[in-house]
């Protein structure tokens, strides 16, 4: 499909309401790349006739913003257009306070309970940062787009960035890499062994990150047991319920996170 067709269906105006008539006109060109538009009509969502083409991945690219793609989603609820990234804001958190902002919500409601925690614990440091006037801390960036599928952006929080705060900003945003590896779900303090349920791979010797309500600390696995008291070099994720030797409070629960 010719993204600089000025006659293309996906023709949008502009919808800036403080844009004169005349120029609220004009309009932004964008091309779906996948599909001929005749494909598109033709493609039907019902059982066997449903097109060959229907599920790939589609995305949308504006044509004065080349290389900027913008995916187009689908799940039960509709389809979804131009939602090309999560909105951060952690590195404007002093500015909002200045100006009077008093409270922050963290969007969780379709994301892991990971994500939540991981999420609300970087904002609630940046708050008692910027509270006690400590300056930003630009690793919380990383530890943000090691949770992102998408990838962030401030939005209008800041119109433009320097070539310069864009480097700054990638720099600290690929420092911090991670993956979610498994919960806390037991612990025996006789023992000294806590229940985890791997939800990804992870093997004795790996580094771990242990999030607790109480603070973040960092381990290296010097051992693990199956649930029926065998040695094991490595949890294959996916559910495996497994023992590592840990110190806990009784009956605190928390979270694991693979340094990569």
């Amino acid at each position: 499909m010719d993204a600089n067709n000025s006659s293309h269906p996906w023709n949008l105006g502009s919808g800036d309401p403080c844009r004169n008539d005349e120029q609220k006109t004009a309009s932004t060109t964008l091309g779906v790349r996948g599909l001929t538009l005749s494909e598109l009509n033709k493609a039907d969502c019902g059982g066997a006739n449903r097109h060959p083409k229907a599920d790939q991945v589609y995305l949308l690219e504006e044509e004065n913003r080349p290389g900027e793609l913008l995916p187009v989603m689908e799940d039960e609820h509709g389809t979804y257009i131009m939602n090309s990234k999560d909105l951060r804001a952690v590195e404007h958190v002093k500015r909002l306070i200045d100006i009077g902002v008093d409270s922050l919500k963290i969007e969780g409601r379709t994301k892991s309970h990971y994500y939540v925690a991981r999420t609300a614990q970087v904002y609630r440091q940046a708050i008692d940062d910027a509270l006690t006037g400590r300056d930003f801390d630009p690793t919380l960036l990383g530890v943000l787009e090691n949770l992102a599928q998408r990838g962030y952006t401030d939005g209008f929080y800041q119109r433009h960035h320097t070539h310069e705060q864009q480097n700054y900003l990638r720099g600290y945003s690929q420092s911090h890499q991670q993956q979610f590896v498994g919960e806390i779900t037991g612990y025996d303090p006789e023992t000294g062994l806590a229940n985890v349920l791997a939800k990804n791979k992870f093997a004795v010797g790996d580094r771990l990150e242990l999030l607790l309500p109480e603070g973040n600390r960092d381990i290296v696995l010097e051992s693990m047991l199956d649930k029926h008291g065998n040695f094991l070099s490595e949890a294959p994720g996916g559910g495996w319920e497994v023992k590592i030797p840990l110190r806990l409070n009784s009956g605190e629960k928390g979270l694991l996170a693979k340094y990569l």
